[in-house]
């Protein structure tokens, strides 16, 4: 590989108005590698499967959890289908919840229907934080994908 390859790049986004706002893209590839940013349960500008909030912007209910979970995993496939590529060639993923507990539920069937086998071969980290981007959010996912 030329240094000339190594450095190209591509870059893939939705179009979302959060992309503009924030100043970002969705994904990015450097070389053989594929960083995918924190991706989220939407079909475009709506998120899919909100959670309920109460005045403070606190969620109530989480019991979307395994929706959203499965919207976001939908998500990054199509992201990288753009480059030529698939959750095969993910070998890493955050996943940032607001309930881990939630999360722990539902995760092991939603990954394993993502990634299409009983032990997906990725390596996985699972951290609770207190906030998302937006408060009927409760599952983000970040990826890193070879290619």
């Amino acid at each position: 590989m030329t240094a000339a390859t190594e450095n190209a790049s591509q870059v893939e986004s939705f179009g979302v108005p959060w992309e503009g706002s924030y100043g970002y893209v969705q994904a990015i590839r450097r070389g053989d590698t594929i960083y995918l940013s924190g991706q989220l349960a939407h079909d475009g500008e709506n998120l899919v499967a909100p959670a309920p909030v109460d005045e403070d912007g606190r969620v109530t209910d989480f019991s979307n959890t395994g929706e959203q979970l499965r919207r976001t995993y939908a998500n990054a496939q199509e992201l990288l289908r753009r480059f030529g590529a698939s959750l095969d060639d993910v070998v890493e993923e955050v996943v940032y919840a607001l309930d881990v507990d939630a999360v722990l539920q539902v995760a092991g069937q939603v990954r394993k229907e993502a990634y299409g086998r009983e032990d997906p071969r990725v390596a996985s980290t699972l951290l609770g934080v207190t906030r998302l981007a937006f408060p009927q959010q409760v599952i983000e996912v970040k990826f890193v994908a070879r290619v």
